[in-house]
Parts: C-alpha cells; sequence; structure tokens
C-alpha cells in the first residue's frame, strides 16, 4: 500500500483532534453532574435553581485543563457537541423581515393608487418567484403604469441624497434593493443582540440565505409567549441625557447607609462576583474602551478640522470624552471611597463611570427595583446598563452602569424616528467614522438636547441597552454630525445600523415556529440512543458472522467511523440532531457497503487461486473506483439537502454527509491497513464463513428476460398508489407543505382520537383538522390548517385558546402540550418548491456524473429512470397505506428519505454499471446482452448483503426511533427494497433497450 505512513500519520491526527474536542463534551458533562450534586438533597430531590446557580457560579470560572491551556465552562459549552431541539427541547422560530413595510415607508406612505396596487400585485408574484421583492415591485409598477417614474413616488425627504426627481426606475429600485438589505441586516444585528441579552446557553441565530428570513435556537426556553414578543417587538432607539458622578453621589451614598442597616439587622445578605478588578484602560484594549466606556467623539460632518470652517457648515462636533473624565475623577473616587459595604462589594470603577460585574447585574436590579430603593432617587432617575461587558482580571466581564435622566412625561427627549440616515465612512485620516443626518424635525430636537448637554453625556440607547455614550462639546444645528473615534470598521458599521434602527420600521413576523418540550426531548435522546446502539451492533454480529477476521477488521473501521463523524460535529459546532442520529444509523449501514465490496472482489480473486497478498491488493484496487463513484453521487444528495433543505434536514444532511467522507476514509483507508497488518502478524487472513460460501451460491437469472413484467410490477404499483391518491383527496401532506399549526398533546389514559377531533372541530370552525395517535397511546398529535394563512401572534393565540377549549372537556386526563409547531402558508409553498427543485437537482447532478464517468447517456438515462421508479414506489405505497388507514405524513422528513434513498440506490445501481463496465472491456467482442447476466449475478450477494444490512438497520430505527422518524424509516425500508430491486431489473435493461445496435458491441461473427 502506497502512502501508508501518511494514512497512518492522518489516522492518529484526526483521531487526536476528535478525541480533544469530544472531551469537551465529557467534560461539560462532569461539571453538569457535580451541579446535580450539589442541588441534589438527602431524600434525593433536585433543587432546580440551587442547580443553575451552581452552574451561574462556575460559568466564567476555569474547569478544564488540557495540557496547560485553562477553559472555563462557557467555553467547554461553547465547544462541545450541542444537541439540537429535538433532543434537549427549546424553541426554533424563523422570522421573517417584510419588504413591503420598508417599501412603504420608502415611499413615504405613498398613497398613489399605481403604487399600492404594485405593491399588492408583487406579494401575489413573490408566492411563485424565488426574485428579490423590490425587482418584483419594479416589474408590477411597469406592468401597471409602463410609462410611470418611480422616483415621482420615491423623492421624499425620507430618501434625500439617495433618490432624486431624475433617478431612473432602476436606480430607484438599486436603492430600495441596498435599503431591503440593510434593513434585514440592522434586524439580524438587534435581534443578535435581544438574544444574547435572554439568558439562554448556546443559542443559535443565523440569516437564511438572501431570503430576508431569520432562524433562530432557542435551547430550554419556557415561556414561549416572551420570546413572541422579544423577537417582533419593534427597535426602540432613544437619546438621553445622563447624569454626572456628582450629581448621582449623593443619592448613591444614601442607598448605602440604607442597604448596610439591612444587612446589619441581617434583613440582607450580598456576595459579589466582583472580586476580581474591573477593565481599566490600561487592561483593554481601545477599541473595547472607546465603545463601552462612552470614548466615542462624535467630530464635524464637514471636510475642514477647525472650528471657524466647522461653524460656517452649521455642523458642530461631540468630541472626546477624556476631558470630562478627568474632570470628575476626583468624584468618581470619592464615592468608590463612599461606598463601603453592601455597595461597594457591587459596584467597582470602570474607565467611564461605574460598574459591575456581569454575575452581579441581576441582584443588582432586584435592589434598584424595590419600592423602597426606588424612593431615595429622584423619580426622572433612570438606570440602565451598557450593551457591551469589558474584559477584566481572570476573565471576568464588568458591564457599565449609567443613570440617565427621564422627560417630564418620563420618556425620552429624542427617539430613533428623528435620525434620517446613518453610515459608516471614514474622516479625513482615513479612520473609520460614523455619518449621521437628521430629520428637519429631528435637527431641531438634536440641536435643543445638545445645546442643553454641553460637557455633558448623551446615551444612544437601543432597546434599554446603552451603546454607546458620548460627551457633548457643544450645540449641532443643522442635523450633520459624525461619530469618530478608535472603531474598527465593523464596529463603525454596527453602530450606524444601531442609529439607523430606529429611521425605518422594518416588522418580523414569525413564519416557522417549533417547540419541543424537554420531556419529549429525553424521550428523543433514549429512543436515539437505542437505535443507534441497536443498530450497530446488528453491523457488527453480522460482519463477524459472514466475513469473519475481515468482518471483525470491518467493525473496527466501522467503531473508527462513528467515533470520526462525532469528533468531526464537534470541530465543526454543529448540533447533533435526531435526524442526525438517524444520519449515524443510516451511516452505520452504508459505510458496510464498501467493506463488502472489498471483500466480495477479495473472495472473486481467492477463487482464480491467488496468494492472499495479491487477493488483498486486487481487491482493494479493483473495488475502489466502484467505492468512489457511489461516495460521490451520495455525497452529491447529501449537499443538496443541505443546501435547499432547513432544520431537520439540514440537520440529517451535514451527518450523512460528514458519514460518507468519513466511511470512504476508514473503509478504504484504515481498513487495508488493518487488513494488512493481520496478514503480517499471522500469514494467512479469513474473510469468508460456511454462511458467506453457502449464501447466494449458484444463483442464475435473466434480467432481459423478466424485464418486462418487472416494467409492468412497478407500472400497476405506481398506478395504483396514484389512484389511492385521488381516493384520498391527495397526498397527506405536513404542515412543512401545506402550512398550519400542530400540537402534541399528552393524557393521563389513552383518548380516542376521532372522539378529539369532534370535540375540537366546532373550536376550529370545522377546518381542516387530524387528530392521531403519536407514539405512545395516551399521546396525540392534533394538526389543523384554521387561520393557516394568517402568521400574526393574534391568530397564533386564537388558534390556541381554541385548543385549549377544546382540551377542557378531557381536563380529567391532565392534558399538556408536549411541543408545538407553526409554518406559514408562504413558507410552505417556499418549502414545497425548495423539496421539488432539491429533488430535480439530484437527479440532474447524478445524470451529469454518471454520463461523465462511463461516456453513454444511456447509463445516465437508466439509473435517473431506476431513481424516479424508486421515489414513485415510495409515495404509491404511502398513498395505498393511507387508504387502508395507515397515515403517514408527507414532509420535509420524508424528502429526505426520498434523497437518501435516491442517494442508496444511485450507489447500488453505480457499483452494477461499473461492473457491466469492466466486462465489456474485458470482452470486447462479446454482445452486451451476453454480458449483462454475468455482471449483475456477479455483483449479486453484494447487493443482497448490503441490501439486508441496511434494511435491518432502518427497520431498527423503525422501531426503536420514536414517532418523530417513523414515517421517515418507513420511506427508508420501502426505498431500499425499492431501490435494490430497481438496480437490477430496471436500470440495466433500460441501458441495454435505449442502446443502438451501433452502439451495442458484438461479436465480429454476429456483426457480419
Amino acid at each position: 500500500m502506497r502512502n501508508k505512513n501518511f494514512i497512518i500519520i492522518m489516522t492518529v491526527i484526526v483521531s487526536a483532534l476528535c478525541l480533544y474536542y469530544l472531551s469537551f463534551s465529557f467534560v461539560a458533562r462532569s461539571v453538569q453532574k457535580d451541579a446535580e450534586a450539589y442541588a441534589t438533597d438527602a431524600q434525593g430531590n433536585v433543587d432546580h435553581a440551587k442547580q443553575q446557580s451552581y452552574l451561574d457560579s462556575v460559568w466564567r470560572e476555569p474547569v478544564y485543563n488540557f495540557l496547560g491551556a485553562e477553559y472555563t465552562y462557557q467555553e467547554v459549552k461553547e465547544n462541545e457537541l450541542g444537541l439540537g431541539l429535538d433532543l434537549r427541547g427549546g424553541m426554533h422560530v424563523v422570522l421573517e423581515v417584510s419588504p413591503v413595510e420598508i417599501v412603504k415607508s420608502l415611499a413615504g406612505n405613498s398613497k398613489d393608487p399605481n403604487f399600492l396596487k404594485a405593491l399588492a400585485r408583487a406579494q401575489e408574484m413573490q408566492r411563485n418567484s424565488q426574485e428579490r421583492f423590490p425587482n418584483l415591485f419594479a416589474e408590477a409598477y411597469r406592468e401597471i403604469e409602463p410609462d410611470g417614474r418611480l422616483s415621482r413616488i420615491f423623492s421624499n425627504t425620507v430618501t434625500r441624497g439617495k433618490i432624486s426627481y431624475e433617478s431612473s426606475n432602476a436606480e430607484v429600485v438599486d436603492v430600495i434593493n441596498q435599503e431591503v438589505e440593510e434593513a434585514i441586516e440592522r434586524s439580524f444585528n438587534i435581534l443578535r443582540t435581544r438574544v444574547d441579552k435572554f439568558g439562554v446557553n448556546q443559542p443559535n441565530i443565523q440569516r437564511l440565505g438572501r431570503s430576508g428570513r431569520i432562524q433562530i435556537e432557542l435551547p430550554g426556553v419556557d415561556n414561549p409567549d416572551r420570546v413572541r414578543k422579544l423577537l417582533q417587538g419593534m427597535a426602540n432607539l432613544e437619546f438621553w441625557e445622563v447624569w454626572t458622578p456628582e450629581e448621582v453621589s449623593p443619592y448613591f451614598t444614601q442607598l448605602s447607609d440604607h442597604l448596610n442597616k439591612e444587612e446589619k439587622a441581617g434583613r440582607l445578605n450580598i456576595r459579589s462576583s466582583s472580586a476580581q478588578a474591573a477593565p481599566t484602560t490600561a487592561g483593554t484594549t481601545p477599541s473595547a474602551v472607546q465603545d463601552a466606556a462612552a470614548d466615542d467623539v462624535l467630530a464635524q460632518a464637514a471636510a475642514t478640522s477647525n472650528d471657524t470652517a466647522a461653524a460656517a457648515n452649521d455642523t458642530t462636533a461631540l468630541a472626546s470624552a477624556d476631558q470630562a473624565k478627568a474632570d470628575s475623577a476626583d468624584a468618581l473616587q470619592a464615592l468608590q471611597e463612599e461606598q463601603m459595604g453592601v455597595m461597594g462589594r457591587l459596584f467597582t470603577m470602570m474607565p467611564g463611570g461605574i460598574g459591575a460585574n456581569v454575575r452581579d447585574t441581576a441582584k443588582i436590579n432586584e435592589i434598584f427595583n424595590r419600592p423602597d430603593v426606588r424612593a431615595i432617587f429622584p423619580p426622572n432617575m433612570k438606570f440602565l446598563w451598557g450593551v457591551k461587558p469589558l474584559q477584566g482580571e481572570n476573565r471576568q466581564e464588568f458591564v457599565e452602569f449609567y443613570s440617565v435622566k427621564k422627560g417630564r412625561d418620563g420618556k425620552a427627549p429624542m427617539t430613533g424616528d428623528a435620525v434620517n440616515d446613518a453610515r459608516q465612512d471614514f474622516d479625513q485620516n482615513g479612520r473609520p467614522e460614523i455619518n449621521m443626518t437628521m430629520t428637519p424635525t429631528g435637527a431641531k430636537r438634536w440641536a435643543n438636547l445638545t445645546g442643553n448637554n454641553v460637557g455633558r453625556q448623551v446615551a444612544i440607547v437601543l432597546d434599554n441597552y446603552v451603546y454607546s455614550a458620548p460627551v457633548v462639546q457643544g450645540e449641532i444645528t443643522g442635523g450633520n454630525s459624525s461619530i469618530t473615534g478608535n472603531f474598527t470598521i465593523e464596529e463603525a458599521k454596527d453602530l450606524a445600523n444601531i442609529l439607523k434602527a430606529g429611521k425605518m420600521p422594518a416588522p418580523t413576523r414569525i413564519v416557522e415556529e417549533a417547540i419541543v418540550g424537554p420531556s419529549l426531548g429525553q424521550e428523543a435522546i433514549n429512543q436515539g440512543l437505542i437505535s443507534t446502539v441497536a443498530g450497530l451492533v446488528l453491523v457488527i454480529l453480522f460482519m463477524i458472522a459472514y466475513y469473519a477476521r475481515g468482518g471483525f477488521i470491518a467493525d473496527l473501521a466501522l467503531l473508527f467511523n462513528v467515533f470520526f463523524i462525532l469528533g468531526v460535529l464537534a470541530q465543526f459546532g454543529a448540533a447533533l440532531t435526531l435526524p442526525g442520529i438517524a444520519g449515524i444509523v443510516l451511516t452505520l449501514g452504508m459505510a458496510v457497503d464498501a467493506n463488502v465490496l472489498i471483500f466480495e472482489r477479495m473472495r472473486e480473486e481467492a477463487a482464480k487461486g491467488l496468494s492472499i497478498r495479491d487477493v488483498i491488493n486486487k481487491g482493494y484496487e479493483k473495488a475502489f473506483s466502484s467505492i468512489l463513484d457511489a461516495n460521490v453521487t451520495t455525497f452529491l444528495v447529501g449537499f443538496i439537502l443541505y443546501f435547499f433543505g432547513s432544520g431537520p434536514v439540514k440537520g440529517f444532511a451535514i451527518t450523512l454527509m460528514i458519514g460518507i467522507v468519513t466511511s470512504f476514509f476508514t473503509s478504504v483507508f484504515i481498513s487495508r491497513i488493518l487488513v494488512e497488518r493481520s496478514f503480517k502478524r499471522s500469514g494467512k487472513l479469513s474473510f469468508s464463513t460456511s454462511i458467506a460460501d453457502r449464501m447466494f451460491r449458484n444463483v442464475k437469472f435473466d434480467v432481459m428476460k423478466i424485464r418486462k413484467p418487472a416494467y409492468a410490477f412497478s407500472l400497476s404499483v405506481i398506478v395504483l398508489g396514484f389512484v389511492a391518491m385521488f381516493i384520498n383527496g391527495g397526498p397527506n401532506l405536513g404542515v412543512d407543505f401545506k402550512g398550519g399549526r400542530s400540537y402534541v398533546v399528552e393524557f393521563d389514559q389513552a383518548i380516542p382520537a376521532p372522539d378529539l377531533r369532534s370535540a375540537l372541530l366546532d373550536d376550529f370552525e370545522s377546518a381542516g383538522t387530524e387528530v392521531k395517535t403519536f407514539g405512545a397511546s395516551n399521546r396525540v398529535k392534533i394538526t389543523t390548517s384554521w387561520l393557516a394563512e394568517d402568521e400574526s401572534t393574534q391568530a397564533d393565540g386564537r388558534v390556541m385558546d381554541a385548543l385549549m377549549q377544546g382540551l377542557d372537556q378531557y381536563g380529567n386526563q391532565n392534558p399538556e402540550i408536549l411541543s408545538s409547531s407553526k409554518v406559514g402558508a408562504t413558507m410552505a409553498d417556499d418549502i414545497q418548491k425548495t423539496a421539488l427543485l432539491a429533488v430535480l437537482l439530484s437527479l440532474a447532478g447524478i445524470f451529469i456524473y454518471v454520463m461523465l464517468r462511463f461516456s453513454k447517456w444511456q447509463f445516465s438515462l437508466g439509473g435517473v429512470i431506476a431513481l424516479l421508479h424508486d421515489a414513485l414506489m415510495i409515495i404509491a405505497v404511502f398513498s395505498i397505506l393511507e387508504l387502508m388507514g395507515i397515515s403517514y405524513e408527507i414532509d420535509q422528513v420524508f424528502v429526505a428519505a426520498i434523497l437518501t434513498i435516491i442517494g442508496f440506490s444511485i450507489n447500488d445501481t453505480v457499483v452494477i454499471f461499473d461492473r457491466v463496465r469492466e466486462y465489456i472491456n474485458d470482452n470486447p467482442n462479446k454482445h452486451i446482452r451476453d454480458l449483462v447476466n454475468p455482471a449483475l449475478i456477479s455483483t449479486f450477494s453484494r447487493t443482497m448483503i448490503t441490501s439486508l444490512t441496511l434494511l435491518v438497520v432502518v427497520v431498527v430505527l423503525f422501531i426503536f426511533g420514536g414517532e418523530v422518524l417513523r414515517g421517515f424509516s418507513l420511506a427508508m425500508i420501502i426505498g431500499v427494497l425499492a431501490g435494490s430491486y430497481s438496480s437490477l431489473f430496471i436500470a440495466t435493461p433500460i441501458v441495454i433497450d435505449t442502446m443502438k445496435k451501433k452502439e451495442t458491441p458484438v461479436a465480429s461473427a454476429k456483426m457480419a
């Protein structure tokens, strides 16, 4: 074997990396066990609040030392192999930023009838198009008013400086597209900050391509209503006056005395986390201090740098806060000295004022919300935290505490609607800055606010968090300002986005939602582990029983494969989901295929009388091309699944792709090293048993003779299936594809599904409602299309109220909603399109690859028709089962099963095609019809072993994998049977039937 040492080195490196990344999961589990032991009383009851308190206390403490590198519990959690929401419970949300409202805002809420008609028409067009909304709007406007000028509508104060009356329609559309993209990015940044502040471990937020949708996953949340309000609320940008330290100091002194008395009386017990030193200017990076400590400076927007020119341009600067800090340093120091006792333990000095350890913020909030504490401070004093923590010593984080001044009505003196525009730019010295312009009304408010606060700070606040608090040096008139400082470009862009957040509404709406309760998640973990272990054990036993020592070596490679899959998942930061576990189980079955190919080749070569050394070399050499082709085609399917899938499908695709790569490496390279080492030690190698010698011996069949009956049988089943689908009223589409809401409800005892459906129909206004048993007999899944077109929060509430009202009559059975999901109508349309596109692209990609590899389009055609056959057979059998009362939904996971079967089936078909090609090359003068049967018979044992192994695995998944994967595993069972059948009796016969005689190699005698 060439490059043997390289393979060994790579195996060691990859194993070490996998062990390193998986070690974080073991450490995290160990810490969680310690927390549980700490919170467990003598009776065995766990105090979850105490357990969480323990975990919070070690959150930023070192808990893991790896070769001298220390990792805090937070870093350990960030690097561990995460679990998806279906395994640990939580909430999955897909939000859509409405481009319609953005376009309306840019148009100044124009009432132009043609403008409104074009908007409505564009919304209709978007349902059947992936094109950007502004482009659809422009197309619709052209249809309604062919000679109309968009600048007539969009040239206003909102778009001043970007769109003029002379702008062409193309220029207007470009501006709209840019503004929509920026609005989506702003919404994403705002939501990311809100999610970070929500207090959830390992939240996940990401943009979904260019769709304007944002996916958020929040593990362990127990208040979905709060999440919905948090995510759908409009951004609240405000500008507040800030109290000076001198003004605040007397009140803090009174509070200190008050709390110290309480502590002495035993009514208060405060332990601070602020034992470590707070960050100082010298101890932190300049950019970090600039941002959170209000070191930002507002310089002139004009190009000139002297004061006279600045005044002439009607702009005044808010300059550096350094002098103001120096002036107040004595007061801050005095305040720090006065704050002995409770206040001294809670607060600490920071570069821009006072602050506290991040861990103490909850305690401080609790104290400052008390009525007796509020009475100490003036009614117009409000307290806010800075948004960005600063790093102190020993990984401690501190955040600034601001005292802002309320207006007469208790509101901020200026809000975000005063900002016309803000963008990142560069000053004369090439440093990043933010240019900000106000609306005409906003410019007057800005002049008053800055004029009244010369020498004081003005806080820029978004969603009640202070993003920056610069010091005013002079009144700013004209509404033009620049914010400069020691920014990076990214920091400048972020602040510009914050300032624009209040300028233009970009409302979000939830178009997809899923909530999984923790008990259901734990159940999924148990089912996933059982199915994985059971599948692995069965495969291991079969391989040893069939291939003896060779099977044992294949099993070692299989264990390496599972280890590598989990390690790579951990390295990529991917979460393990229930479909991901299905992908691992499936990979176990498919990984066997490479070893089966190799061992079957070795058995063939051994039958020729070759030496064991030559048998090993020939076996791996001749199997390599088949293994490569099979893995490439399956990987292609996985890639398309990942690119077009979402949620569970994407998790499955990630695991499948990783599994294909690792199984190729372990089966082809690691197994060969093990085989050669075993042979070198013992001088012999057994890769056959009496079972293997007896099975599939003397198999004889003529594919070409039975091809027509096979065609007729397949066509009959498919036609019968579609007739059954027509009788059923169409395919049984899940919520993914038709929109609606579904709930999994558990009762104390079994409830007849028809009775529950009847009880719910009146409340759901007789809309399409389905109730069926889901897993356990006392658990049901309720799906309704009522108000599916309405994606608002109000509609969610109406459906939930109706559900609870229908469940009221079963109140004595204690109904509990374990999980819920919602898919909006527009989202469902998009999922349908992407699912269909994924299938078509998979077929097209496979067609091209097979044609390139086999140099004849007939092979591609035969392969693709066989794949279509397999997909249609699965759909047909599902429809027939539906007619028989056995109902399974067609959803995204079902599509994943079809695409997986496409990958499996083309895997099998390519192996057969490869053997046919080999027979043609070895026998150039024989007719291809005479070569087909020997080629198929020679691969028959491999086809059967691979299919049986995978069939056993998916049957185990069907039995133990749980209700969530029941439809997936059933589709896989049907697909494995149909795929094996089509590879033998559909694909190859079609290749022969479509070849012209002149393309068919024949013996010279026959040619004559």
